[in-house]
Parts: structure tokens; sequence; C-alpha cells
């Protein structure tokens, strides 16, 4: 299978280039990147690709001359871009997965309140299915565009899903605490990514106003069958990768046992290869790092009638590459597994 990276010199770009030159039934046959990188080798960018991958960068100038080497094509680009090359190769009859944001809504309002943007692309908008193979695996697998969930929804969605979809929790209860590492905000040079401000501290960032509370919000309430508004604060962490989301919300049955909760999550998930129950304590962003795994932890505060539920990922492989490569594998009738199974480095 042939496929092409848009994006390829961003930190999900890399790390998706990492993966699908590890997956047996993958060949990249090219990339793109900004104008500034134009002609240059990934290496270049990238120094640990030296001797794994000798492509140069293209650019979107380009898009018509490559458009008939693949067969599928994946967009790592911030939102609003992507949208506008999608049409071109859903005619050309290539499939899509899209890392960005463009193609997460059904509902164009929805896009507009959290992005500002008008959607140029409304039938496709439309056909796209959201790519959390944990909820939409049969749709992804007769897909031709999906549009792959963001880093903090990913684990959010997966801690929250099993509690909304049963009905176990109140309504307006979801408060969501999450923390990211750095790569989060991408490569880009900044104040906010800058060492001597992130190093040694912790910030919250765009409280009540983050796109992925949004994301979280829509996707979660159609899971439900009604409204399920939720508080969702980011924190940037001093660290390189990892997501942790602690989620609490109000049980409606207190005297539920936390035995019988665990099971109801096991249940779950019990089709779904890269999400992992913990029958007791604490989950750890190291015990997924560089792993396509969602590691999920219980509690429940007798007390306050709260449950609590820890959910962990790598921002950049579950929470955009791995995932996306698992799409790829379901879209494409291949084990779901296939390049994924690995094991976290640790320490």
């Amino acid at each position: 299978m042939k496929i092409g990276i848009i994006g390829a010199g961003g930190y999900a770009g890399v790390n998706l280039l990492a993966l699908l030159l590890r997956h047996p039934e993958a060949e990249v046959t090219w990339l793109m990147s900004e104008e500034a990188h134009k002609g240059k080798k990934i290496a270049e960018l990238y120094p640990h690709m030296n001797g794994e991958c000798g492509l140069s960068c293209l650019t979107l100038n380009e898009v018509d001359d490559v458009m008939g080497k693949t067969d599928l094509v994946f967009f790592a680009l911030p939102h609003g871009i992507a949208l506008n090359y999608v049409p071109k190769f859903l005619k050309a009859g290539k499939k899509v997965v899209d890392l960005g944001a463009d193609y997460r809504f059904h509902d164009e309002k929805v896009f507009f309140k959290w992005y500002k943007l008008e959607h140029p692309d409304k039938a496709a908008l439309a056909e796209a299915v959201f790519g959390l193979p944990e909820l939409n695996k049969e749709k992804i697998k007769k897909a031709r565009l999906v549009g792959n969930p963001g880093c903090y929804p990913t684990a959010s969605i997966l801690g929250m899903s099993p509690l909304v979809k049963h009905g176990l929790i109140d309504n307006n209860s979801i408060m969501l605490d999450a923390k990211s590492g750095i790569s989060g905000a991408g490569r880009g040079v900044s104040l906010k990514v800058h060492f001597c401000e992130r190093n040694d501290g912790v910030v919250a960032y765009a409280v009540n106003s983050h796109r992925h509370m949004g994301e979280i919000e829509y996707h979660l309430s159609l899971l439900a069958g009604t409204n399920f508004p939720v508080t969702f604060v980011p924190h940037l962490m001093p660290m390189d990768r990892g997501i942790l989301v602690t989620g609490y919300a109000k049980i409606r049955n207190p005297k539920t046992e936390i035995r019988k909760l665990v099971d109801l999550y096991k249940e779950f998930y019990k089709d779904a290869p890269f999400v992992r129950i913990l029958d007791s304590g604490e989950p750890c962003t190291k015990d997924v790092s560089g792993t396509n795994y969602c590691n999920i932890g219980l509690s429940i505060n007798e007390a306050t009638s709260t449950v609590i539920v820890m959910s962990v990922i790598d921002n950049l492989i579950k929470g955009a590459a791995g995932q996306a490569v698992q799409n790829m594998n379901l879209m494409y009738g291949y084990p779901e597994k296939t390049g994924l199974d690995r094991i976290a480095l640790f320490p």
C-alpha cells in the first residue's frame, strides 16, 4: 500500500513516518512539509531518521504531481488547511486520514463555533467517520475519510464513555483535569514552550475555551443521545510526551461497587486491543510512552458519590500518529495491531 504524508515536518508527522517505516504492508512514497522545508531530506529536519528514510520534502504546490502515487494520504496539519485539499484526493479515488480537526465534526455549525471557519466541504464533512476505533470500528472499516481524534479527546472520551453510554453519571457533572507533555503544542518555537518558561512548573491554559472541549462534548453527547456538557481544564507539564486526564463525575447510584465498575469497563472494551483497564492502582504516562495503548484506572469516593477515572496515553501515538495507523489498518482490513504492537520504553 502506497502512502503519502502531508505535514511530515511536525511531531505527529514524523512519528507517523516512523511507524509506517516499520509497517509490513505500507510503503511511504512521498512526504510534504512547509515551504521552508522544500527539498530538504527528512533526516535534515530529524537526525534520528538518518539511515531510516531518504525522502525529501515536497510542498503542497506539488500535490497534483504526486496524487497518483498513493493509495492513502495522511494529513498532519493545523486546522483549516486539509479541508482545501481533501476533496481532490477523494475525487481521485484515494482514502484519507486527517490528523487535524477539519473532519472531526459532522455538524458544520459546531465546527464553526470552535474553529471560527466556514467549512467548504460539507459533503465530505457529513461522510467522514470520527476515528476513535473503540467506538466506531465498524464505520471506520467502510470509510474512505477518517477524522482522527485530538489527543485530549482520545484520553477523555475513552475514560468517560462507559459511564456515559450506560447512564451511570449525572449529565452536568463531568469535570476533566488534563495534563499534557510539551510536544502537544507542536514543534513551533514560542514563549509558551520556551524551556525557561515551562521547566519546573505546571500551567493551566485555555480554561473553558480549549477547542478540544468542544470535541469531547460533541462526541460524548452523540454517544449518550443527549447533551453532555463538560468542564475541561488542560495543563502543560514539563515533560516531552504523555497525557493524563483525570475525570470526575457524580455517580447516580452511590452504592456502586468499584469491582463491578472495573468489570463494566472491561466488558465495554473487550474488543479494544489498545485499551487496558487496571484492576487496581493509578496509571502513569510512562507506562504507555511510545505506544498506542490507553491505560485506565478507576476509583469511587463514597463520601461524595464521585467516580474518578484516570486515563493515560502517549499524545503523539494513541493521541495522533498511532491512532491514525490503527485507523488505516481497519480501513484496509489488516489486523488492528499491525505495526503498533510495542512495549513502552521504561524507565
